[in-house]
């Protein structure tokens, strides 16, 4: 099964569904990513690059030529209340709707106080709508519709603002009529660009609409909809500028029931702020970001509640969600970056607090870098298949830290009593990074296997028995990389026998207070481990290369160092005043103290 899941990589320019069917089907068959008992994290998902993924999907409509134009050819349209002012034989005026019949380049200026802009040409060459500080507002119907039309671009002047509204209720030729539905509304591939401003009321359904693709080039457009802020059908792509969205359904959103291949989102660059009461970027197939700074407030932000039917997630992509570098501040009372197949982070700076997870895949979640801090959240990162090759990642959990389960957010799926996943292929790859957790459940939960290569892990929690600081239900290999877990007693778990690298666990016979400091210093009195719990704790599993085979070792309990603490682990310095505990030998991969 290793082939075949390599295998993904080498078709996965054929679509993003193509991906998501093989990947599923890959699990099915209850097969992991790596089939032997190594993994240097190099599988088959660990390192998907957002333009592997882009590569399954159709090209965008978006030409070079799309953002010049000869503005001595450009037709004049004067919006004068109630009144539409043109004087071109491609400009069709009936009371206050003016539609436009043939490509070319129209400026738009004046004032609409109700009325509409209609495109309606079935030529093959470009429309390009200029918008020179407008205001059109359309009671009844959408302020500027694209009935037919190749393409669109809509160009927004350099220092203009200009102001599009549609009314509350809409007025259709007839009952099986429901489109248009937004305030700016095409049927054909639409691409927005320019210095100006563009400001979106969506009153009666969503802001901007394309029923083909969406780009947003540059510009400052700010939408704010009653449904979805922006939606292209078959992909939106932020390619630059500055994208605000308040939404009372989806902020961003593409989706496509006609081909499942299609329906993504790209972010290239640019500012994207975000308040949605349902998913904030919601990508039928693949959700990819490029760089940019991303703000994000979903569902009403962490501190609520969504309900089981309800979809209140930061960023999704249904096939994938792939994120190379960027800066994110996200809010969400759903997952903060959501997939059903694979997630993968390659680089940015998230700060994120969710009422649900703070990174959940179903399939496979991989990072290979950046510096994430999840501040709130029920469980940290959740994926059946979890590689963390590197990156700095903070953890705060009121369930879980890392947790290895299948399904959908874990505790949905089926197997054992109360819809907990059965013990089996699950599985956490660590061969790098920075990860500290602090947790009211288990700090490491997987329903399976961990391997550890290389890399630091600090684990503070849980407090009660019934969770652990480190719980696997098959085997714990670890053969490189630093681990110190300080917590509960009652299920405390080491390393496994299977290890290459040397362990301790030890549980004490009562509680030690929060910040009582553990340490370990070797038969020369140097130093191996200066810890400081954040949490109140009755066992420490440690493993590091500094455990030797045969060789004697000190515990001291509480005193004070003079080295620098981050994530109460100690960094140089002197310690000294602390009370000598144990004395220990290690003669196995496990030493285990029990008092």
């Amino acid at each position: 099964m290793q082939k075949s899941i390599m295998n993904i990589k080498n078709v996965i320019a054929l679509t993003s569904y193509a991906l998501m069917v093989l990947i599923f089907a890959a699990c099915d068959k209850g097969s992991s990513p790596t089939s032997d008992n190594t993994n240097n994290g190099n599988n088959s998902h660990s390192s998907i690059t957002l333009a592997e993924v882009l590569a399954g999907n159709k090209k965008d409509h978006e030409d070079l030529d799309d953002y010049t134009w000869d503005s001595r050819q450009a037709v004049q349209i004067v919006l004068n209340g109630s009144e539409i002012n043109e004087s071109s034989d491609n400009v069709t005026v009936n009371g206050s709707q003016a539609t436009i019949t043939s490509p070319g380049n129209y400026v738009l200026s004046g004032s609409l106080t109700d009325g509409q802009i209609v495109v309606n040409t079935t030529d093959e060459n470009t429309v390009r709508l200029i918008l020179n500080g407008v205001t059109i507002n359309n009671s009844k119907n959408s302020a500027i519709y694209i009935a037919s039309a190749k393409k669109v671009v809509i160009i927004l002047e350099g220092s203009t603002v200009n102001n599009i509204t549609d009314g509350s209720s809409y007025v259709y030729a007839s009952a099986d009529i429901t489109e248009p539905d937004a305030a700016i509304f095409s049927k054909s591939d639409l691409s927005i660009y320019g210095s100006g401003t563009l400001n979106v009321y969506g009153n009666y359904n969503d802001g901007i609409a394309s029923k083909d693709g969406l780009i947003i080039k540059s510009g400052n457009i700010n939408v704010s909809s009653v449904d979805d802020g922006m939606i292209g059908k078959d992909y939106l792509i932020v390619k630059s500028g500055t994208v605000t969205v308040t939404s009372t359904g989806d902020g961003l959103r593409s989706d496509n029931s006609d081909d499942a291949s299609r329906g993504y989102i790209n972010i290239e660059s640019g500012i994207v702020d975000i308040t949605s009461a349902s998913d904030a970027i919601d990508a039928q197939t693949d959700a990819v970001i490029s760089s940019g700074e991303i703000n994000i407030t979903s569902g009403g932000g962490s501190g609520k509640k969504v309900g089981s039917n309800t979809s209140a997630k930061a960023i999704k992509g249904t096939v994938c969600a792939v994120i190379d570098n960027g800066t994110f501040s996200i809010n969400s009372a759903d997952d903060a970056v959501h997939s059903n197949g694979v997630v993968v982070i390659n680089n940015g700076t998230f700060a994120i607090s969710s009422g649900d997870d703070g990174v959940h895949a179903d399939s496979i979640l991989s990072i290979n870098g950046g510096n994430i801090t999840i501040s709130k959240c029920f469980e940290g990162l959740e994926s059946k298949t979890i590689n963390i090759n590197d990156g700095n990642i903070h953890i705060t959990a009121s369930d879980d830290g890392i947790n290895g389960a299948g399904g959908n957010d874990g505790s949905g799926a089926g197997g054992w009593p109360g819809g907990m996943p059965a013990p089996g292929n699950y599985n956490l790859y660590i061969s790098g990074g920075y990860i500290s957790v602090n947790t009211t459940g288990d700090g490491l939960d997987i329903n399976g296997s961990i391997e550890m290569s290389a890399g630091t892990v600090i684990i503070h929690g849980p407090t009660v028995n019934n969770e652990s600081p480190i719980d696997y239900d098959v085997s714990f290999k670890m053969t490189g990389g630093l681990i110190a877990a300080a917590g509960s007693s009652g299920m405390a778990q080491a390393p496994s026998t299977n290890s290459t690298q040397y362990s301790l666990l030890i549980t004490f016979g009562s509680v030690n207070f929060s910040g009582t400091l553990f340490h370990i210093q070797n038969a020369e009195g140097n130093d191996i481990l200066t810890f400081a719990p954040a949490k109140t704790y009755q066992s420490v599993a440690f493993c590091s290369p500094e455990l030797i085979k045969d060789s004697s070792y000190d515990i001291f309990l509480g005193g004070s160092s003079t080295g620098i603490a981050v994530d109460g682990l100690y960094e140089g310095g002197v310690y000294s005043g602390g009370t000598k505990y144990k004395t220990f030998t290690v003669s196995g991969i496990v030493t285990t103290i029990r008092n």
